[in-house]
C-alpha cells in the first residue's frame, strides 16, 4: 500500500511538472493531483526536492537497459547504432522530452537539480565514449580524437532531435529518423 501511494505521488508530481513546470508547482498542487492530504504527501516525501530525487532514481532505472546495451557489446558498431535507435525512441516520447526540457530549464536556476539528473546522463556518456574508443581500437569505428566529446555530441543530437519532434519543429517521420541515424553512422565511420 505504501509503495503504491508513493508511486501515485510520483506520477502526480510528474503530471504537475509537465503541466505547470517544476518551479511553478507546489507540494499542495502535487497532493491535490494525487488526491491525498498534504500531510500524507509529507509522510512519503520531505518535499519537492525529494520527489525530484525519486524521479531521478526512476530515470536511472529506465536508463539501465541502455547502459547494459553499451557495456555488453560484442560488435561496437552494431551496439552504438542499436543504442542510438533505442535511445532516440525513448527520448522522443512526449512525456520524456517535455520533462527533459523542464528539467534543463530548472537546472540553469538550480545546480542541485543539474547534479541530480546530470549523473544519469554522465553514465550514458561514459559508456558510450568507452564503446566508441573500443570500436576504434578494434577497427570497427573511425578513430576519434575525443571519443568522450563525440559521445556528448551524439547524445545532444539524439535528444535535440527528439525535442524538436515533440515541439513540432521536425516531422516525426521515418525519413527524419533515418537521417539522424545515417548522420551518426557516417560520423563514427560506419558505412
Amino acid at each position: 500500500m505504501a509503495e503504491s501511494r508513493k508511486q501515485l505521488i510520483v506520477e502526480a508530481a510528474c503530471a504537475c511538472f509537465l503541466r505547470k513546470g517544476y518551479h511553478q508547482t507546489g507540494v499542495r498542487d502535487i497532493a491535490a493531483e494525487a488526491g491525498i492530504s498534504l500531510g500524507n504527501l509529507y509522510n512519503h516525501f520531505a518535499g519537492k526536492d525529494a520527489l525530484l530525487a525519486e524521479i531521478a532514481a526512476l530515470e536511472a532505472e529506465e536508463l539501465t537497459p541502455f547502459l547494459a546495451r553499451l557495456q555488453a557489446a560484442a560488435d561496437p558498431a552494431e551496439a552504438v547504432m542499436g543504442f542510438v535507435a533505442a535511445y532516440l525512441d525513448y527520448a522522443s516520447r512526449p512525456e520524456h522530452a517535455l520533462m527533459t526540457l523542464e528539467l534543463v530549464a530548472e537546472s540553469v536556476r538550480n545546480p542541485a537539480i543539474a547534479r541530480t539528473f546530470g549523473g544519469n546522463r554522465d553514465g550514458l556518456l561514459a559508456a558510450l565514449g568507452a564503446l566508441l574508443a573500443a570500436g576504434a581500437a578494434a577497427g570497427r569505428l573511425r578513430r576519434l580524437a575525443h571519443p568522450a566529446e563525440t559521445a556528448r555530441l551524439l547524445l545532444d543530437l539524439v535528444e535535440g532531435h527528439a525535442l524538436r519532434v515533440v515541439l513540432g519543429d521536425t516531422a516525426p517521420d521515418a525519413a527524419a529518423r533515418d537521417e539522424v541515424m545515417n548522420f551518426i553512422a557516417h560520423s563514427i565511420g560506419i558505412e
